[in-house]
């Protein structure tokens, strides 16, 4: 066997067959097949497709080119994926909530891309707080406690890891038969019973079409099922920033607010309800998605979520009490602007894209690989769609290390807002639900 063979039958369209599928990600994983090849291989799956059974394949031998994860515990092993969006920290709250239910979540997240932010990056605003323990650490850590929210160590899926570099620069990245796989391949690797997928749609989103955002969220199901994970998805809104803040730690914030009861968004928790609802249907934990949105908002409700969150900082490294003193905790940028709107009017549109560009551009993200992110930067205040506004009053409250960024950013963030005469009511939270 050898990757040209495999590259030509690709190419030709006769798809990728198991055996294939395996020999060519642990070529990947050991260096066997060069970048060229790896190269030709995702371009091949670009052009040509491999179809379901193709990305099942895919997905299957690049889990296992690295190590795969066993579990002996007491509870299901269940975890959630976002695709990213602007002001998206339900797998904060998420988390928590499932240990808290009886699941146990080893949460592998990843950092921020392009416009949308990274959980990475939120949890390490938490002074402290590692990612990085390891895979021994990690299943100690969600053993005793119930959940982590961690990076994926080197031994989880390298063949992923080799072709995402590839695909980034010969420009494969968009195939769904090798973003489903990429995304997938991690998350099994994770050794899960259960996965439930929250797909982004809207002007923050990648996918900014619906008939995209669910062909995308139909192969990431059918693929996580073929490959043995019971898994559902959710096509949830990205026209606007899900929560009132965007940036590290003014996201953290809302968290603990909600969390705690002190100032709860409506919006996060109702999605954070949802998707909970579907993995602890996933689980076996309930019989009924309904019986599942009450036992994650009785979670929240209860304060059990907010202690399970506490415990998992301090296992990872953060401060026992930050539960209890988070603002005290958190950095804080020293200028605070805030952004006028340009007309009287109700909030017809927002360009979500533009906020999240932003934000990195105050330096809450990354322009280039190895860039030091600030957690204290952002946005909070966020005006939502449907809202009536007047000349002058504020639509965000921009968060910035200098004065000059933060009047650079004021004229960003007010073109990312249109402003009309006529009622616009606010988006459906969650437009569609996706099973095999």
């Amino acid at each position: 066997m050898d990757a040209r063979r495999i590259i030509q039958t690709v190419r030709d369209g006769g798809g990728l067959s198991a055996e294939d599928a395996r020999w060519f990600a642990h070529g990947l994983a050991n260096d066997q097949v060069g970048d060229a090849q790896a190269g030709a291989f995702a371009m091949a799956v670009l052009l040509r497709g491999i179809g379901v059974s193709g990305r099942v394949a895919l997905t299957e031998g690049m889990r296992d080119s690295g190590q795969v994860l066993n579990w002996d515990l007491p509870g299901p092993v269940i975890d959630k994926h976002s695709t990213g969006g602007v002001g998206d920290c339900v797998s904060l709250l998420l988390a928590p909530a499932l240990a808290a239910c009886g699941c146990y979540v080893p949460m592998i997240s990843g950092r921020g891309l392009g416009h949308t932010g990274g959980t990475l990056d939120k949890m390490e605003a938490i002074p402290g707080y590692r990612v990085d323990h390891g895979v021994e650490g990690l299943q100690k850590i969600v053993g005793q406690v119930g959940c982590a929210i961690a990076g994926a160590s080197d031994a989880i899926a390298p063949a992923d890891r080799r072709l995402y570099a590839v695909r980034d620069i010969c420009g494969a990245v968009e195939s769904i038969d090798l973003i489903t796989p990429s995304i997938l391949s991690k998350k099994l690797a994770a050794g899960l019973q259960g996965l439930v997928l929250d797909v982004k749609v809207g002007s923050g989103a990648f996918m900014t079409d619906m008939d995209d955002a669910r062909a995308l969220a139909r192969a990431l199901v059918e693929t996580a099922n073929g490959a043995g994970c019971k898994t559902s998805a959710l096509i949830t809104d990205m026209n606007q920033s899900l929560s009132r803040t965007a940036g590290n730690a003014l996201e953290v914030i809302e968290v603990l607010e909600t969390l705690t009861g002190q100032d709860v968004n409506d919006a996060l928790w109702d999605v954070t309800s949802a998707l909970g609802g579907e993995a602890l249907l996933l689980a076996g934990i309930v019989k009924t998605r309904e019986d599942g949105f009450a036992r994650i908002d009785q979670a929240i409700e209860s304060g059990q979520a907010a202690e399970y969150f506490g415990k998992m900082v301090a296992a990872m490294g953060g401060p026992a009490d930050f539960v209890e003193r988070f603002l005290d905790r958190l950095p804080s940028a020293p200028v605070l602007r805030p952004v006028p709107a340009a007309r009287d009017g109700v909030v017809s549109r927002i360009d979500a894209r533009i906020l999240g560009e932003a934000v990195v551009d105050l330096g809450g993200g990354r322009l280039r690989a190895g860039d030091k992110v600030n957690p204290s930067v952002g946005l909070s205040g966020l005006a939502r769609i449907g809202q009536q506004v007047e000349v002058g009053e504020p639509i965000a409250l921009i968060h910035a290390a200098t004065e000059e960024a933060a009047q650079a950013c004021a004229r960003v963030v007010q073109r990312a807002y249109h402003v009309g005469a006529a009622p616009v009511p606010e988006p459906n939270l969650i437009h569609e639900r996706i099973t095999q």
